[in-house]
């Protein structure tokens, strides 16, 4: 999971992780079946910050 934004995001990012507690985590994007990017979309700069997150860890799988 990668959270990006303000405290709010990260508190959510937390109540995330607490649900997902069953499932195996891992810090290695390469293993990960699935990779959670929360954040804001309000921000234009945060959209942009978004989308770059997410093409990064796309471009490292």
């Amino acid at each position: 999971m990668v959270s990006l934004g303000c405290t709010k995001n990260l508190v959510d990012s937390e109540v995330m992780l607490g649900r997902l507690r069953e499932y195996e985590m891992t810090d290695d994007n390469t293993e990960a079946d699935v990779i959670i990017v929360n954040t804001c979309g309000f921000i234009d700069a945060a959209k942009e910050e978004s989308i770059n997150t997410v093409l990064k860890l796309h471009d490292d799988t």
